[in-house]
């Protein structure tokens, strides 16, 4: 009987990371509607407030830090 080896799936290895993100994701979807009625704030932007922090928490989440870009080389344009 042969055995195969599972593939060993690392979850993200900065728990500060997922700490954050979940932060984020916590304060777009409960703190930020309730600010946002409390000191009268439209839907249209409380809704613009609420993605930022979505996109901000899967990019903290996902990819372990904020991207960077990587720089062009002088002769490319």
């Amino acid at each position: 009987m042969s055995s195969k080896p599972i593939a060993a799936i690392t979850l993200n290895d900065r728990p500060g990371s997922l700490l954050l993100g979940t932060g984020l994701a916590f304060a777009s979807l409960i703190l930020v509607p309730a600010f946002a009625t409390s000191i009268g704030l439209g839907p249209s932007l409380t809704g613009a407030l609420r993605m930022a922090l979505m996109k901000a928490s899967n990019r903290v989440i996902s990819a372990g830090g904020p991207r960077t870009s990587t720089p062009r080389a002088s002769n490319e344009r």
